[in-house]
């Protein structure tokens, strides 16, 4: 069952998106080669403690960590670790917060160094993807056009979209309906109605879009050991248009 939220939902969500999204700020600042992302991980657990918020993944289905770390070839779900990022990497960082009950879900996607160009257009095609996604988040459109707007961009740059991981429902629990695709064909698909709270979240390759899964059952990577980045926002759709629970207020290609 879709969840429809109300006025006064949203904007406690939003309350929690903007915490993650200055978080995300801060992590960005901390990026560098020599970083353990199990260093990353215990910043944004001190980060919620001191903002009263905790990490709603914690504990789910037995996960272990505030963030899921995912390097180079790994395509969602790592495990935060000691090993230090080398110049070079590209890592995304992944977390919920929860702030009062109100959930907010954002991953995003940092180069540690200076990157290969190869890494460098990846991360910016992905993230030119996400918002053509979140430009068809209106009333009235369909989960359709948000894949399919997604897709085409980023097959047109010779990229392949992740087909074994989506977005979703967020609100009040953490994976809700309905399953937000990243590929699709226009028009079809549910109809988004006002209230509805989504992530969009491209996972996007540069080889096959396939994945396998690591041993510890969490950790997927691409099956050719190409890179992958994601970004990520959790979106309301409103009668307004999409609103960005999680902006950083950044520079947008829109």
């Amino acid at each position: 069952m879709i969840t429809l939220k109300s006025k006064r939902e949203i904007a406690l969500m939003h309350e929690a998106g903007k915490l993650l999204a200055d978080c995300h700020k801060e992590i960005a600042e901390r990026i560098k080669p020599g970083v353990t992302t199990e260093e990353i991980d215990h910043f944004v657990e001190s980060y919620l403690k001191k903002h009263g918020a905790t990490p709603e993944q914690k504990g789910y289905n037995g996960y272990k960590y505030a963030t899921c770390a995912s390097i180079n070839d790994e395509i969602c779900h790592g495990f935060p670790r000691k090993q230090p990022l080398n110049e070079g990497d590209i890592v995304t960082i992944d977390s919920v917060f929860n702030l009062n009950g109100a959930l907010a879900d954002s991953a995003w996607t940092y180069a540690v160094g200076n990157v290969s160009k190869q890494a460098s257009d990846l991360m910016k095609i992905t993230h030119e993807a996400l918002y053509k996604g979140i430009e068809q988040a209106h009333v009235g459109n369909r989960l359709g056009d948000i894949g399919y707007a997604i897709q085409s961009h980023v097959e047109q740059a010779g990229y392949s979209v992740v087909r074994d991981f989506t977005g979703h429902g967020i609100g009040p629990t953490l994976h809700e309906p309905p399953q937000v695709l990243h590929f699709g064909a226009q028009g079809k698909g549910l109809r988004l109605r006002e209230g509805m709270v989504i992530t969009i979240e491209p996972m996007v390759n540069i080889g096959k879009y396939n994945s396998t899964l690591d041993a510890n059952g969490w950790t997927a990577r691409t099956v050719d050991g190409t890179l992958s980045a994601q970004y990520e926002h959790t979106v309301a759709i409103t009668k307004d248009g999409p609103l960005l629970l999680t902006d950083q207020q950044e520079e947008r290609p829109f």
